[in-house]
């Protein structure tokens, strides 16, 4: 089971777009969200200290509303370029450094998936897999756990559908490559789902090794469809994959029993793009839906 009081939301309904990508410019103010965030019972927020604001502004102006950071999240774009490469892990230090001074000592260490990314057109079956890209990865991940480490931060690695490491082989030789004191495991229930894992068997072999955990609900038909039809990310969520936690097929109870026992990790709910009709609506059903687990 997870751990109630280490429960944070990410709360990407405000930022969804109708054709299945994010923007943030569509996300109401920082007041704003974090009044309503922090009415539906949540205690701690994914942690993305914004642009314009200090690490400390960011962790007082959580503390007004009762809030605190969760988790945060590192980003790394693959390059060919050993120069570009360098430069993003130095944002990767930069972020990790943000986010352990807005208390936040935990984060998702992902590939990302850029807009115009070979497996954003061709999701969750591995796509356009290279050994030699492959093995650059895992060193490029590795560096960057170093570097989160290096800034008081736990890195957890974290699959993704459209980047660099989305199937389960490739999660799996990540993990099996990298030693877990350096770079520790933060699946992504939902995402895996979609790149048709066997979640509880990952969870449960690497237990003892998940730092935090995004979960999420989806509709399984679309997840299957969508990849025997070899479609894209925006295509296979705008057809209503995601939905909120208790609305789709995801089985809780035996992904959270997958889990170790007494876990004290890190839990993240998250809605890529809410099935309700609004932001709001999506986030108001999270927080019912957590109130549900306390009880």
């Amino acid at each position: 089971m997870i751990n109630i009081d280490r429960v944070a939301l990410n709360p990407l309904q405000y930022v969804a777009t109708p054709d299945g990508w994010i923007d943030p410019a569509l996300a109401p103010s920082l007041d704003e969200q974090f009044a309503f965030i922090a009415e539906q019972g949540f205690r701690y927020l994914h942690c993305a200290v914004p642009a314009d604001l200090t690490a400390e502004r960011y962790r007082d102006k959580l503390a007004e509303y009762g809030l605190a950071a969760g988790p945060g999240y590192i980003s790394l774009r693959w390059s060919d370029d050993p120069a570009e490469r360098e430069e993003a892990l130095e944002k990767a230090r930069a972020t990790a450094a943000a986010n352990a001074e807005a208390g936040s000592k935990v984060t998702f260490l992902s590939m990302s998936m850029a807009k115009d990314a070979p497996r954003v057109a061709h999701a969750a079956v591995g796509h356009d897999f290279d050994e030699a890209r492959f093995v650059g990865i895992v060193d490029y991940l590795r560096r960057a756990a170093e570097i989160a480490a290096s800034e008081g931060v736990v890195a957890a690695f974290h699959p993704h559908i459209g980047s660099w490491v989305e199937t389960e082989e490739e999660t799996r030789r990540v993990l099996e490559s990298i030693d877990e004191n350096v770079l520790k495991f933060g699946p992504d229930t939902g995402h895996l789902a979609w790149a048709g894992s066997d979640v509880p068997k990952l969870l449960s072999d690497y237990a003892g090794r998940i730092a935090g955990i995004h979960i999420k609900d989806l509709d399984t038909a679309t997840a299957d469809a969508a990849r025997a039809e070899r479609l894209g990310y925006k295509e296979t969520v705008q057809r209503g994959l995601w939905r909120e936690p208790g609305a789709g097929d995801a089985d809780f109870a035996e992904l959270f029993g997958a889990l170790s026992d007494g876990f004290d990790g890190w839990t993240v709910i998250e809605v890529d793009k809410p099935f309700a009709p609004t932001a709001q609506e999506s986030i108001a059903a999270c927080g019912a839906w957590l109130r549900g687990l306390a009880q």
